[in-house]
């Protein structure tokens, strides 16, 4: 199973590996040992849950004191196992995860694995294993990424990196810092500068880091006139520079981005050195693009970030290799500050963080990154290529020739089809729906993305809010794709997806002003405007009060729009029916989901109207019945006292002793016809039993009237669903008119011909004499109704002559 295959791959690189090299060390096999009987209880645990399959959350799966004694090996694994797939939902969910982690992945594992190992080590060969690992895997770094004479900080978290660079450039600006401390930045406040695309909470926890107020941090707007809109203003950003100069101020260090976070773009890094330059500043670069300086063709804008004095790479989501750290490479002439800023440790320990990146490089090799990179860019590239094809699809990427991160939206230019650019620009009243253009275009990106990410899962698709542009959808296979494992055909059925999503939401837009005009006009319908929900629209059925209060009123509204729903998910369609989102939504409304363009909304319209209708009428005449039979059951109880108070009278008092009543019964027996009162739940009043005894068997009564329904019998074609209109009507209209004309030339064809003068035939014309009548004809004397039409008509013509 999933487990066997992951535990296959450890085993044989962790044990397998000592004996290829011929190591003899016992500390060594003693460890693999024990680790191959741990992963064997492993996949024996996996073997019995599988066969026994065992519920989700188990009792010792709770938490429970540490016990005194301890456990063993079997019942912590057992645990271990329970915690690692005990969540999980799906067992296709957890092989596909497994699956992508890959042999480089393992390789990654391992190095954890080794590094609790040799951190026993005694402290000389420590120090010089440490000290391989760490300059080896600095090199490569630095070659590969084309950063030269550079040192390298390897760390958890990606921000800490930049961390600790704003600390060795304080202690290189601020000389008595180490002995002075906050006191020399009270002096001459530090500035760090930012970009407004930068990511969410970084100057915030940069602050907060540093103890610095939140002053010390400067947000530089992007471009609004001309250039990108997701790239820092350089003309702006020098003129705060300035200001900050004259009021007393330092400028620190300055966060440049090779691929914003949101749509991917990169600042013009040539500028902004020498921008750094001028002002004595320090340029620190991150971002996703960084990732394409190992390629052999690298953009000019992304090049120049090899100039910078320090970049953040994240090669984990790179290339897809799990639990391995961040690197910062960074240049830096002294050591003692380096190692007072934490981007150095005397600690061996520490060094053994490149450890998995170490094992990962040295298993894909150069050509094994430069590949994965690549193909993460030739993914990106052909997505751009077939969304220049669609219509209705906007992208934001910074060169269309390369851009690994795309970045597009679903956008009409006019949302009324009708409407051209000439009547857009004549109309000078704001439209509702185009003046809420942008919420409800947010809203529709956002449910396909939902949509994309759902039907192709491999492709990593996801939504992204920009401050420009809204909602759009993100495609980044360069975080994305070394894990779930993109390929091209991942991408081509993305592409296929959107083209089936396009026409859907096109529909949908173009129908909504429609449906909110049709619910307006439609009596008992409110249209409840809900600009965040992706669909036709919303709307409630409003419910007649009578004067009943508020909690009332608001649990039979609830009651009749909850039955609404029922009936409208119970009907033969493609619409979707829903009480909304969970959270937010408006309460006792229907939401109608996307629709096609073969919608008939008038249709539609109607028959949730007449539905509520029904609901309410039926409503109405369950209470009233209710009421009825209350007062009837009470009805019932008096004719019924007093019938038997009627009964006693007649049959005296002597009738009414036990024994002699029955020998008087027996003597003479008294004859009673049985009365009794039935109820009638249609007329809503009590009627005698007399004619049942008579009759032998109970009464119809009155023909109750029909039930209130929404008797929307509208011909469709076979196969035809509901809510369903024919896009070629002129089409359908003459092909049934050929269809009928041959029907009755079919007709005619078939007509009996001319009988004798001694049969009868009966026309259609003598059936009807007052049609007849209307229509100029005489009606045939008496007499000759037995003669045939031909002749009458001769006879007729020879009388005028």
């Amino acid at each position: 199973m999933n487990v066997q295959v992951e535990t296959f791959f450890l085993k044989r690189q962790i044990f397998q590996w000592p004996r290829a090299a011929t190591m003899v060390d016992p500390t060594l096999a003693e460890m693999g040992k024990n680790l191959n009987e741990a992963m064997k209880m492993l996949e024996d645990n996996q073997r019995k849950a599988e066969e026994e399959n065992e519920k989700k959350y188990a009792r010792k799966d709770i938490p429970g004191p540490l016990q005194g004694s301890g456990q063993d090996m079997v019942s912590i694994l057992q645990l271990v196992q329970n915690l690692m797939h005990g969540e999980e939902e799906e067992e296709s969910s957890q092989a596909y995860r497994l699956q992508n982690v890959g042999e480089q992945g393992h390789m990654a594992l391992l190095g954890h694995s080794l590094a609790a190992y040799i951190s026993v080590l005694d402290r000389e060969r420590l120090r010089k294993l440490t000290t391989r690992i760490l300059s080896d895997t600095t090199l490569w770094l630095c070659r590969l990424f084309r950063y030269e004479n550079g040192s390298a900080y390897y760390h958890e978290d990606d921000r800490e990196g930049l961390l600790k660079i704003c600390r060795l450039v304080i202690h290189t600006r601020y000389e008595d810092y180490t002995v002075e401390g906050f006191n020399v930045l009270y002096t001459k406040q530090p500035i760090i500068y930012i970009s407004s695309a930068a990511r969410t909470g970084l100057g915030q926890a940069l602050c907060n880091q540093l103890g610095l107020p939140l002053s010390c941090m400067c947000r530089v707007p992007c471009n609004t006139m001309f250039g990108s809109q997701h790239q820092m203003d350089v003309a702006l950003l020098d003129r705060l520079i300035k200001d900050d100069v004259e009021s007393g101020k330092l400028p620190l260090l300055l966060v440049a981005n090779a691929g914003t976070p949101g749509a991917g773009h990169t600042d013009k890094l040539g500028r902004l050195k020498e921008l750094c330059e001028q002002y004595n500043m320090w340029l620190h670069v991150e971002g996703v693009n960084l990732a394409t300086l190992a390629l052999g063709y690298v953009s000019s804008s992304v090049l120049a970030a090899t100039k910078c004095d320090s970049m953040t790479l994240t090669l984990g989501s790179w290339l897809g290799l799990p639990a391995v750290p961040a690197v910062t490479l960074y240049r830096h002439e002294d050591p003692s500050l380096s190692l007072a800023a934490g981007l150095t440790s005397s600690q061996p320990v520490e060094k053994l963080r490149a450890l998995p990146l170490w094992l990962s490089l040295q298993y894909l090799g150069h050509d094994g990154i430069v590949e994965r990179i690549k193909h993460a860019s030739q993914l990106s590239q052909r997505l751009l290529e077939n969304l220049k094809n669609l219509d209705f699809i906007k992208t934001s990427v910074e060169d269309e020739l390369s851009s690994p991160v795309v970045v597009f939206k679903f956008y009409q230019k006019y949302l009324n089809k009708d409407q051209t650019p000439s009547a857009a620009q004549a109309s000078t009243i704001p439209h509702p729906i185009i003046s809420n253009e942008g919420h409800i275009y947010d809203t529709f990106n956002q449910w396909l993305g939902e949509q994309l990410a759902q039907l192709v899962p491999a492709s990593g698709v996801d939504v992204v809010e920009l401050e420009d542009e809204g909602t759009c959808v993100r495609f980044s296979p360069l975080m994305t794709s070394a894990v779930l494992g993109t390929e091209i055909q991942d991408v081509d059925q993305l592409v296929d997806c959107l083209k089936m999503k396009i026409p859907v939401l096109t529909s949908t837009l173009q129908l909504r002003e429609e449906f909110e005009q049709e619910v307006r006009r439609t009596v008992g319908l409110l249209y409840i405007e809900d600009l965040s929900w992706p669909g036709l629209g919303v709307v409630r059925y409003s419910y007649h009060s009578d004067g009943k209060n508020d909690d009332k009123q608001e649990k039979e509204l609830e009651k009749i729009n909850t039955e609404l729903l029922k009936k409208l998910n119970e009907l033969e369609s493609d619409l979707t029916f829903s009480l909304g989102p969970e959270f937010g939504g408006q309460k006792n409304c229907v939401y109608i989901g996307m629709v096609t363009e073969d919608l008939d909304v008038s249709e539609l319209v109607e028959t949730i109207a007449a539905t509520g209708r029904e609901i309410e009428e039926n409503s109405r005449l369950l209470e009233n019945m209710t009421e009825v039979v209350r007062k009837g059951i009470q009805e019932a109880q008096l004719q019924l006292q007093k019938a038997n108070e009627e009964r006693l009278l007649e049959e005296g008092l002597l009738r009414q002793i036990p024994v002699v009543g029955s020998v008087l019964n027996w003597f003479s027996p008294f004859q009673a016809s049985p009365k009794g009162r039935t109820f009638n739940l249609t007329a809503g009043s009590l009627e005698s039993t007399e004619s049942t005894y008579v009759s032998k068997a109970q009464g119809t009564g009155t023909t109750p009237p029909p039930t209130p329904t929404s008797s929307l019998t509208k011909q469709r074609l076979p196969g035809q669903k509901i809510f369903k209109r024919s896009l070629r009507n002129s089409d359908a209209f003459s092909e049934t008119s050929s269809v009928s004309h041959c029907e009755d030339l079919e007709k005619t064809d078939q007509r009996p011909p001319a009988l004798s003068p001694g049969q009868e035939q009966r026309s259609p014309e003598t059936e009807n004499p007052e049609q007849q009548q209307q229509e100029g004809t005489q009606t045939p004397p008496k007499g000759t109704e037995d003669i045939p039409r031909d002749c009458t008509k001769v006879e007729e013509q020879e009388s005028q002559r």
